[in-house]
Order: C-alpha cells, then sequence, then structure tokens
C-alpha cells in the first residue's frame, strides 16, 4: 500500500488534491469559469486548514488571486495547498494549482491564491489555535515558510 506511505510522508501543514474539469463547470468559450476556480481553491485552503489544525474554520479571506492560463474541460488539475503562516486564531494557506503534463513535458502552473483561514468556536466566533501533539509550534512553522 505504497498510497498510504505517500499519505503518511505528506507534511503535516501541506495537502494534494486533484480535480477533473467538468463540462458543467465551465463557460461559454469551454474553458473553467472563473468562479468554479475559486471554489477550487478555497475547498483547498480549506481542507489543508482544516487538517493542520484540527479544529473548525472558516475563510476570513482571499488575495493574490492569479488566473494564469485558461484551463480545458476534461483537465486534470493537480491542486497543492501549504499552511505558511500561523497567527493568534488564524492561518494563511498558499494554494497552487497545475495542470496535468503529458508525458516528458513539465507540468504548467495555471491558478495560484492565498487565503486567511480562521479558527472558530461552534458559535463561529475566533477562538484560539491549539498547540498541534506532534510539537509543530507556530513559530516553527513561521521559519519554514517560503
Amino acid at each position: 500500500m505504497d498510497w498510504i506511505k505517500t499519505l503518511a510522508s505528506t507534511p503535516l501543514n501541506e495537502l494534494n488534491r486533484t480535480e477533473l474539469v467538468l463540462p458543467q463547470q465551465s463557460n461559454h468559450y469551454g474553458t473553467l469559469f472563473g468562479p468554479e476556480a475559486l471554489s477550487m481553491l478555497g475547498k483547498t485552503a480549506y481542507l489543508a486548514a482544516a487538517r493542520f489544525s484540527r479544529q473548525s474554520v472558516v475563510m476570513a479571506a482571499s488575495r493574490g488571486i492569479e488566473f494564469l492560463a485558461p484551463i480545458a474541460i476534461g483537465s486534470l488539475l493537480h491542486l497543492h495547498a501549504r499552511v505558511t503562516r500561523l497567527g493568534r486564531s488564524s492561518m494563511t494557506v498558499d494554494v497552487r494549482a497545475a495542470l496535468d503534463a503529458a508525458p516528458g513535458t513539465k507540468p504548467q502552473e495555471v491558478l495560484r491564491a492565498s487565503f486567511e483561514m480562521v479558527s472558530v468556536n461552534a458559535n463561529g466566533r475566533p477562538v484560539p489555535l491549539e498547540p498541534r501533539d506532534d510539537g509543530l509550534m507556530p513559530a516553527a512553522l513561521n521559519d519554514q515558510a517560503h
């Protein structure tokens, strides 16, 4: 079960997932509709923040959204998220997306954005991020940020 080893070796502040671009997600040009792309990016940021924090999180802001190239129907879109900053109750998650590469070619980055995710309680109010039981502390994560 090599895929379990791959999953276990993924750093806890990172997340990878793949989406297939379907016809119902396209615009009249036959490419991925912008709001659908934003949904994919936001969902990936949420999953990364929730996986990392093990707490309820919501999106507070999105920044630096870039559409770098058209994405055709039928494309496989690989999304990579990384928690790059931790605050008292918030974290920054950077998300990038690349098209699946044909054999012998380099993947093409087509989307990128940054999201602020906030840890919240049952009433939707911000709460402090809890220390992780694996010892990864905010300062250590901030030192690793790229």
